[in-house]
């Protein structure tokens, strides 16, 4: 009786967290937000600074104005509080063919990353996958979606446990490893898979052709030829993005060519 009653307590207090804490991406989906985005702003900040401070940058001129001219062109096309957000690129001098998004618009480009994207329109197929990242609130989300599963992992093994200690500890061990494979790792799947169709739509607005997306994951597939099975990896496999990429490209063809017919051409050339 007892446990039917925790376990009642349990759900109500889950649901109401649900209720009081929903949000809903640029994409129109629905998720949950428990941490506050200044304090994350505040942090993602910081950890910027410090890479800015400790990572070798890329120093030469030309390079700097092309990838700043292609990220500029992106966050122009953005409105309300992420227009309103302070944007920061810093590109780093590594060779590794990767980009993350900090929150509070702090973008790190590595120069690895200019090997593969060929062009101003693949370039911007990266830069609008990480400015999604952003707005979509994803740092926020992924950071509320592992406490969630936390709290919600150590109340099962209490229940599992049976009160005994040990058997408490093997069972939270156990779903802490089906969360990451079976909850975690598909919900970032899940999220990047948002960046790239939100991030589409802002390459396209911005005057990049979004059809040069699917070359750019056409190279990035040449590069990669260890890639995880995708079951066991954070992202999607180059082949399923690729395929949401094409299904999306007449939405972001009509968005291309309104913002051609209004004069969009950036002409960012390293």
């Amino acid at each position: 009786m007892q446990s039917a009653r925790f376990k009642y307590l349990i759900t109500l207090v889950f649901s109401t967290i649900f209720l009081v804490s929903c949000s809903t991406t640029p994409s129109g989906r629905t998720q949950l937000v428990l941490k506050s985005d200044a304090e994350l702003t505040i942090e993602g900040t910081r950890q910027f600074n410090d890479l800015r401070n400790t990572a070798p940058l890329v120093q030469d001129r030309a390079t700097i104005d092309y990838v700043a001219c292609v990220a500029n062109a992106i966050v122009d096309v953005l409105e309300g509080d992420d227009a309103a957000m302070y944007w920061e690129l810093a590109i780093i001098d590594q060779p590794q063919v990767n980009a993350f998004v900090l929150p509070g618009g702090k973008i790190a480009v590595f120069g690895g990353i200019l090997t593969v994207a060929k062009n101003q329109n693949q370039l911007g197929t990266v830069l609008g996958h990480e400015v999604a990242h952003v707005t979509a609130r994803h740092s926020n989300e992924r950071a509320s979606n592992a406490m969630i599963s936390d709290v919600g992992i150590d109340i099962a093994a209490i229940l599992v446990g049976g009160g005994y200690a040990r058997q408490t500890q093997a069972a939270g061990d156990a779903m802490r490893t089906g969360a990451a494979l079976g909850i975690m790792n598909p919900f970032s799947r899940m999220q990047e898979s948002e960046a790239d169709l939100i991030g589409l739509d802002y390459m396209a607005m911005a005057g990049f052709d979004p059809r040069e997306s699917v070359q750019l994951w056409q190279n990035m597939n040449a590069t990669n030829k260890a890639a995880i099975p995708e079951f066991m990896s954070t992202h999607p496999s180059g082949e399923t993005r690729i395929e949401d990429l094409v299904d999306a490209l007449p939405r972001a063809l009509i968005l291309y060519n309104k913002a051609r017919e209004e004069g969009k051409d950036p002409q960012c050339y390293p």
